[in-house]
């Protein structure tokens, strides 16, 4: 039986991140004297690497400033983390899909726009490091919607693009997946809304965990 990965994003697909993030961009731009954008914006760049997703918010500042928003970002998320200010607690239903998965057969990794650091402390939160066998992250390799985060997954967990599908709640995610040329499914309760995942390209679009492993299946196993 051939290795299957099953390649989740994290930030709005494991967990709802969104008041973290949306707190800390709001710190980041205020760090700095700048008006906050408003969080719907902030909700549509979740997914993009971090500078990446402070220039489209901003895309009349320098190169330097977006750098710097970044890294007043990346210290107010940290100082949330530990004061325990902004949660980000896992979707209804991931253990029990993750447990049907492995049980499956599937192998599991992430491929997020999270730093490292960052994933690290949510998983060990969430004590579900030891369940991916591959984590890759935008400060390691290049963002979504480049299909190198799936091709270093690949690498890494010794399965084969054919079997392989990437799991995610934004266009990012899916058009990963298609520049890497394995299949994607959408997940309706994160950041980007269903009809933009079908639009840009997912094979399938889910609406709870417990829909998710009949649905991974469902794609990559054959009779």
């Amino acid at each position: 039986m051939p290795l299957r990965l099953a390649l989740f994003d994290c930030d709005g697909t494991l967990v709802d991140s969104q008041h973290a993030i949306v707190a800390a961009m709001e710190a980041g731009f205020a760090d700095h004297g700048l008006v906050p954008p408003p969080a719907r914006d902030v909700r549509r760049v979740v997914g993009l690497p971090l500078v990446q997703a402070v220039a489209t918010l901003s895309p009349d500042l320098t190169a330097e400033a977006h750098e710097a928003i970044s890294e007043a970002y990346k210290a107010a998320f940290y100082r949330n983390r530990l004061a325990g200010t902004h949660p980000e607690p896992l979707f209804d239903g991931v253990v029990a899909a993750l447990d049907a998965l492995e049980a499956a057969g599937f192998v599991l990794g992430i491929a997020t726009g999270k730093s490292r650091r960052g994933l690290d402390a949510t998983l060990a939160h969430h004590g579900l490091a030891p369940r991916f066998v591959t984590l890759q992250t935008s400060d390691r390799v290049a963002g979504k919607p480049s299909p190198d985060m799936v091709f270093a997954a690949l690498a890494e967990s010794g399965a084969e693009a054919a079997d392989t599908v990437v799991i995610g709640d934004t266009s990012f995610d899916i058009l990963m997946a298609r520049n890497a040329r394995v299949r994607s499914i959408g997940v309706s309760w994160g950041y980007h809304a269903g009809a933009e995942l079908l639009a840009a390209g997912a094979d399938l679009l889910v609406h709870e965990y417990s829909a998710l492993p009949g649905a991974v299946t469902g794609l990559l196993v054959k009779d």
